[in-house]
């Protein structure tokens, strides 16, 4: 489960940036250096218990929320803009959906009628994509990952990557199997990009996915009591960056910051405002740009 509205198609010629940055970058994949992270690690790997983060996929960026990680719309912010959070101190995560197809971006077209399911519940303009067929629309998925990379983004955020589970009407049989290979899939496109991945809500694989991925998103674990799926995360030394909408502060906070989850309240709509975050704690130096 994800929210957000419709978001504002972008400049084609972010699209055409991100053919050429596939181009190259498949030829020189692991060229990214470490910033943080692990020791030994390419790409960054948030640890838990850090300062807040923030979510924004609609509206002009706000740089003056006081996060250490910003979570924006892939193909709507610019170079400039992930150089202005870099130099702020801030990571930048590139929300991307990899998972369902909307019919208002500028690379709909690249993937094939056969593969578009049903319609996304609550989302007239998406509809889920068979991804036990994940092949057929590789090169869009592809690019989307290369555009992250063109404009240096740290991070990526692929959305709906739990459409196996049934309450999902995909309107295909997509199997738990079929789930773990494609998620697998993206985890490696991302790294092979020198860019951390997060899991994104798919918490009943959570712990067979603990290896692919460097840290997890989760929506609302607080409000339907799912929070431990991603606590063996936490026990890896990966952060866990959660979302409310529903619940007040005073009602997850303290459990939130007794799982070391950095978590946060926002709205459904995912503008700037209101972030309402809980304790905020001072960065690792492990997560720190520098």
């Amino acid at each position: 489960m994800r929210w957000r509205t419709q978001t504002r198609v972008p400049a084609p010629d972010f699209l055409a940036a991100a053919a050429l940055a596939l181009a190259v970058l498949a030829l020189a994949p692991a060229a990214a250096s470490a910033v943080g992270g692990v020791p030994g690690s390419r790409h960054w790997q948030p640890p838990p218990r850090t300062a807040a983060w923030q979510w924004q996929l609609q509206g002009k960026i706000d740089p003056t929320v006081k996060a250490w990680a910003y979570d924006v719309d892939g193909f709507e912010a610019t170079v400039g803009d992930v150089r202005g959070l870099h130099r702020l101190r801030r990571r930048a995560i590139c929300y991307i959906d990899v998972g369902s197809w909307e019919n208002f971006r500028p690379d709909k077209g690249e993937f094939p009628p056969s593969v578009l399911g049903n319609s996304y519940a609550g989302f007239p303009n998406e509809r889920w994509l068979d991804v036990s067929r994940f092949q057929l629309f590789e090169k869009p998925l592809r690019q989307r990952i290369a555009m992250c990379a063109h404009k240096r983004f740290d991070a990526v955020e692929p959305d709906n990557i739990a459409g196996w589970e049934p309450e999902n009407k995909t309107g295909f049989d997509i199997t738990r199997a079929d789930q773990l290979r494609f998620n697998r899939w993206i985890a490696r496109e991302v790294h092979a990009r020198g860019m951390a991945v997060a899991l994104k809500n798919d918490g009943r694989q959570a712990k067979q996915l603990l290896p692919d991925f460097d840290f997890a998103i989760v929506e609302e674990c607080f409000q339907y009591d799912e929070c431990g799926y991603y606590e063996p995360f936490i026990e890896a030394d990966k952060a866990v960056f959660e979302a409310e909408y529903e619940l007040q502060p005073a009602e997850f906070c303290d459990a939130a910051i007794a799982l070391g989850f950095s978590a946060i309240r926002k709205s459904y709509d995912l503008f700037a405002q209101p972030w309402e975050p809980c304790e905020q704690l001072a960065p690792s130096p492990r997560a720190s740009l520098g």
